[in-house]
């Protein structure tokens, strides 16, 4: 595997040096110095991980918006404004901060953080920061519903599943800023409300099973919001899927916890919105009484099952991560590599 270290004291002084650096077939540890990397990044790469000093420590920073008029006369649209674009087949993220800093969707549009495309993708200890659309996770939908509403990396390609795996992260946003069609599993991670009205999932029909699965987490609102018309999710096509287990909810969020896509109870046959074990951010039960009639509360039996799927899709990556954390203090301030999956 390639060891490169980017910063005042590295191999290279910007992150998309060292990525260029790395032959296509390559495995590559590139661990990157404290400091704010303004840049904006597209790579695919066999296995690259992606390595900084830490949430807040290390930042990668941009700040397109899709309201951009472009030099064609062109808005730059969602699927452009990315801040890192993340292909090919194995991608490790850890211990650093992706943000878009164009602003609010009113005056900026959609502004995605990362574009998480490769084909198998792990992140622990990331923080991923911006407003609408903050994490895009592949596959696209089968059909756009606007003209060019897609046009980006990946408009013109087939559909390919994803596998995702999110352990102790933070992730920002508000309108649908966990979105996408992968099968994405989010294990004790943050997720901070920064504006209303907000959507924190909007998922879409996936070429896997699962959706969107919500473990341990902490859904909350920043301080100082006015907590209105705010929801777990919304289904960005009909056969949308996301389930919440065993999550602390702001007290702030709509009753009907999930909404439709054109109305809060407009609800779909195909979409699969459900919870299980939902509690208060004080560790109570959560009262789930006024949740929309199409809303499932899980069984035991069925969370049982939910997440012994869970652990067969995402067993290699969560031993991976595992490993890692297990390593992290050991080698606290050293350069070690983040491995093959």
């Amino acid at each position: 595997m390639l060891e490169l270290r980017v910063g005042k004291n590295g191999d290279y002084t910007t992150v998309m040096e060292a990525l260029q650096a790395v032959p296509y077939r390559e495995s590559a540890h590139i661990f990157i110095e404290e400091g704010i990397y303004r840049e904006k990044l597209f790579f695919e790469k066999k296995d690259i991980c992606l390595e900084g000093e830490g949430e807040g420590r290390t930042v990668i920073t941009w700040g397109d918006g899709a309201y951009e008029l472009l030099p064609d006369g062109e808005k730059r649209g969602t699927f452009r404004t990315y801040t890192v674009f993340a292909g090919g087949e194995n991608v490790s993220l850890r211990s650093l901060t992706i943000e878009n800093t164009a602003g609010p969707g009113e005056r900026a549009g959609q502004a995605i953080a990362l574009y998480a495309d490769a084909k198998v993708l792990r992140a622990f200890n990331v923080t991923l920061r911006a407003h609408q659309d903050t994490l895009f996770m592949s596959p696209l939908p089968e059909k756009e519903r606007e003209k060019r509403g897609f046009f980006g990396p990946r408009c013109f390609l087939p559909r390919t599943g994803t596998r995702q795996y999110y352990r102790d992260c933070t992730i920002e946003g508000d309108i649908d800023f966990i979105f996408g069609g992968a099968d994405a599993f989010f294990d004790g991670c943050r997720i901070i409300i920064n504006g209303s009205p907000a959507y924190v999932a909007a998922p879409c029909e996936g070429k896997g099973k699962l959706g969107l699965v919500f473990r341990d987490c902490a859904v909350t609102c920043r301080d100082g919001l006015h907590k209105s018309g705010i929801y777990l999710g919304r289904p960005w096509r009909p056969e949308a899927k996301a389930v919440y287990i065993n999550c602390r909810l702001d007290q702030g969020l709509s009753r009907k916890g999930f909404s439709g896509w054109e109305s809060e109870e407009a609800g779909d046959p195909g979409t699969f919105f459900a919870e299980y074990g939902s509690l208060c951010p004080d560790g109570s039960g959560a009262d789930i009484s006024g949740r929309n009639d199409w809303v499932r509360i899980l069984t035991d039996e069925e969370a049982e099952e939910l997440l012994r799927k869970v652990d067969i899709t995402f067993e290699d990556l969560m031993e991976r991560c595992g490993k890692e954390e297990a390593n992290a203090d050991r080698n606290k301030g050293t350069r070690y590599g983040c491995g093959k999956l």
